[in-house]
């Protein structure tokens, strides 16, 4: 056990430790002697973490009874939940007019209503022992907004927002809650985004294209780049950086609100901080192609008009 190990046996959480954050911070938990519980929604993709020493569980965070379960079962062997890290999300991507209502609502339930469905569930057993710690990740998405990610950056907008609510109104019960803010991370994130974007449909059935298809593409290809190559890329970090910090916030006595993660946050975040709105516009529009009225206009279908009444 190493020397930040807690003196009792200390219980953790986990959502989506199938890859990326949730596995990294699942075996440094571990590593640091704490009771490991890592889920995800297919329980199989965790054999490696069962292998370390997790305990593992299938955990969906849009299911109510997958979460329920999974909850009931570990207060049922331990007694305690500890430490929550709300890890569980992903990216959608795409204009915000062509994207499928049904993808919205599906990103909203892993990134949002889950994360805060579960900490709900949570909550009483920490309010009973008169402690526990919270950890939601946010990104610096969740203060800065790119083209083409409005539903994403939508999603982690409402977790800063919840996660600063309610670390007022659970602090006096020994509950802290906190923030992690990663920048650019290299795991599958970016694939998935950029995947999502290809894959967008309208509500009508009607491929995401048309007035939006060089915008799709840029916007594509600029996330893909951000990641692999470019300026952006040499300021990204690892999935292991996010679990020190995390480890670092739930082992400290009184943990900030909030952590960013990576010289790319800081970076961006520090630059949205100085900038006006008219200013970051202008700074987006040097870096993605701005939909324009012309093409707009040549999309609209032609509406008959009516015949005049003599």
């Amino acid at each position: 056990m190493s020397k930040n190990a807690p003196q009792d046996p200390t219980v953790a959480l986990i959502t989506g430790c199938s890859s990326g954050i949730g596995d990294a911070t699942a075996r440094a938990l571990l590593a640091s002697g704490y009771t490991v519980y890592a889920t995800a929604r297919r329980a199989e993709s965790l054999a490696e973490l069962a292998k370390l020493g997790c305990h593992t569980l299938t955990l969906d965070v849009t299911d109510e009874a997958s979460m329920r379960v999974a909850v009931d079962a570990i207060l049922a062997v331990e007694g305690t939940i500890d430490v929550l890290i709300n890890n569980a999300g992903y990216s959608q991507s795409g204009a915000i007019e062509e994207v499928a209502i049904d993808d919205v609502r599906r990103q909203f339930e892993t990134n949002v209503f889950g994360l805060m469905r579960l900490t709900q569930l949570v909550l009483p057993a920490m309010r009973q022992r008169g402690a526990g710690k919270i950890v939601n990740l946010s990104s610096m998405g969740g203060k800065l907004t790119f083209p083409g990610g409005g539903v994403y950056h939508a999603s982690k907008h409402a977790v800063e927002a919840l996660s600063d609510a309610l670390r007022f109104e659970v602090k006096r019960f020994g509950i802290d809650v906190i923030i992690i803010e990663p920048g650019l991370i290299r795991t599958s994130f970016s694939d998935a985004a950029v995947s999502s974007m290809a894959a967008n449909q309208r509500a009508d059935g009607e491929r995401a294209g048309g007035v939006y298809g060089e915008f799709n593409r840029a916007v594509a290809t600029a996330t893909r780049e951000a990641y692999h190559k470019g300026p952006l890329a040499r300021l990204a970090g690892e999935s292991s950086d996010v679990a020190r910090v995390i480890m670092r916030a739930i082992s400290a006595r009184r943990p900030r609100a909030r952590y960013t993660v990576t010289a790319s946050a800081k970076l961006l975040l520090a630059q949205r901080r100085l900038m006006s709105d008219r200013m970051w516009d202008g700074f987006l529009r040097s870096q993605f192609p701005q939909p324009g009225a012309d093409e707009a206009r040549g999309a609209l279908p032609e509406v008959p008009q009516p015949a005049l009444k003599s």
